[in-house]
């Protein structure tokens, strides 16, 4: 909240550890690899709850990271009042409908949640990797220009560090690289092959906006077009059933709930 001594140790603290990524050399405006600063963390939620306060706290902690000149852009997760320059982006099972604040910033999805925690007494959750390759090409198709997974490696949070009550200390997450930092199959490697198709896309995709074209009452393709070339992202929405429609010269066998990527 809109509190002077939480604020003064929060910019404290961000101001040391900003000074230790400069003094590295490690944003990308050094030459670094560091292409994105993150300011607070679904905020957003706690500021409808708690009303004006929670507003000028955004605007001060936005205006406090912009303020640290790293050089790259600063983002707020869930924060849909995110003031100029500071981009908001979404987290969550799906983001395609996600819509920046402002139509000259990205459409980013910070968190791909690829499961969810395990608690003691309830299920090992997990997601389908069909399901997840299927909502990110689906953000990517929708003009999305960023994915970041939450989590990529599962973990263990040992002995009595888990983050909440009745969380177990497996953070295993269903993450593409397990607890143990074993590659998750199917799920590794499908996405492995999805980012190739997206990356294969890219002269495309960062040319022109779609045309979209109805394949069938559940079918429809996103063809972005570049002088050298074109990427066709052909879906199928239809939750059970596939469908086999006819695109350019050829037919395509459409697996339910599914986009096929033509680079």
């Amino acid at each position: 909240t809109d509190n002077e001594p939480f604020k003064a140790a929060m910019q404290k603290f961000t101001e040391k550890i900003v000074s230790m990524m400069k003094a590295e050399q490690l944003f990308q405006s050094q030459g670094g690899p560091i292409i994105l600063s993150q300011i607070e963390n679904e905020f957003g939620p706690v500021e409808w709850e708690i009303g004006a306060p929670g507003k000028a706290y955004t605007k001060w902690a936005a205006r406090m990271a912009v303020g640290l000149n790293t050089g790259v852009p600063w983002i707020m997760c869930k924060q849909e009042d995110a003031p100029d320059p500071v981009i908001d982006t979404c987290n969550g099972f799906y983001c395609e409908n996600f819509t920046p604040n402002k139509n000259y910033k990205p459409k980013m999805w910070t968190e791909v949640w690829t499961g969810w925690y395990t608690e003691f007494g309830g299920a090992v959750p997990t997601r389908p990797a069909e399901d997840l390759a299927f909502s990110i090409a689906r953000l990517i198709q929708k003009g999305g220009s960023f994915v970041n997974y939450y989590m990529y490696h599962g973990g263990t949070n040992f002995g009595r560090t888990a983050g909440g009550p009745f969380m177990a200390t497996s953070y295993d997450y269903d993450a593409p690289l397990d607890e143990y930092g074993l590659p998750r199959e199917p799920k590794w490697g499908h996405l492995r092959d999805l980012h190739k198709a997206i990356k294969s896309s890219e002269s495309a995709l960062v040319s022109a906006e779609p045309s979209v074209t109805s394949l069938g009452n559940s079918q429809e393709a996103h063809v972005f077009k570049s002088k050298s070339g074109c990427a066709a992202f052909l879906a199928n929405y239809d939750t059970k059933s596939s469908a086999k429609v006819s695109f350019g010269n050829g037919q395509y066998e459409l697996p339910p709930w599914s986009i096929s990527i033509l680079p």
